[in-house]
């Protein structure tokens, strides 16, 4: 069975049908650069080019870079400020004419990790977190989330954790490979200081280049890994939360 699934990002929206049951992308996605600004209505057009690409009849499962209640978001820290009590799942879903399903973009990520990747059948505290634009965070109590979590934006030196450690804050401030884990390592740390994890899963596109970096962070009790699914989790995890509702 294939969903499709919509990955909303700070620099990107990216989408493709999903192979529910291998979870892989049945097809090459498909991707536009997000609009700046990035208000609900331009999303939406991308959204639009995005599954009109495969010309696509069906369920769509789409991320966003923010808190989501229902289909109402939140916070919206990557993207334009009008978001925010927007009605997302409305929007998207007469923009499309298709049945649509919204969530956090994090959420959706860890979802897919759990599901396929390196955080399949692990318990206790597990954390998928994405280094991108920003940072994306979900959390799992013994393989059930705990969704909208949000924790790119915990405070660490003073700011946002995700302007101090994201792979932005690496290319804005052009940071050697250690200078950056560094900085990973100070806000991993600070994760298990307040929740103790047994599995910290590395993902996001820099995930790809998990052998530069992972063996440089230090001083984690926790285990730490590469997500599998790399960049194409949020797409992943969309689908499958479509598929279920």
């Amino acid at each position: 069975m294939n969903v499709f699934g919509v990955d909303i990002g700070g620099s990107g929206i990216k989408g493709a049908p999903v192979d529910l049951e291998r979870g892989e992308l049945a097809e090459p996605r498909h991707k536009v650069l997000t609009p700046q600004p990035a208000t609900p209505d331009e999303v939406a057009g991308c959204v639009a080019e995005v599954v009109e690409h495969f010309s696509w009849s069906g369920p769509v499962g789409i991320t966003f870079p923010g808190v989501v209640t229902g289909s109402v978001v939140r916070t919206a820290a990557n993207v334009d400020k009008r978001w925010i009590d927007t009605d997302a799942g409305k929007l998207l879903g007469d923009r499309l004419n298709l049945p649509v399903t919204i969530l956090n973009d994090g959420d959706a990520a860890g979802v897919a990790e759990m599901t396929f990747g390196a955080g399949k059948g692990r318990q206790g505290t597990v954390f998928l977190l994405t280094f991108g634009t920003g940072i994306g965070s979900a959390l799992f109590i013994d393989g059930r989330l705990v969704p909208n979590t949000e924790l790119g934006h915990l405070e660490l030196n003073g700011h946002d954790a995700e302007k101090h450690a994201s792979t932005k804050a690496k290319d804005d401030h052009d940071l050697s490979w250690h200078h950056w884990a560094h900085r990973v390592q100070k806000y991993l740390a600070h994760l298990e200081m307040l929740f103790s994890p047994e599995l910290f899963i590395i993902g996001g596109g820099v995930s790809r280049k998990a052998d530069k970096f992972v063996h440089l962070i230090e001083d984690i009790k926790a285990e730490i890994v590469p997500a599998q699914l790399q960049n194409n989790a949020g797409i992943v995890g969309a689908a499958m939360t479509a598929a279920e509702r």
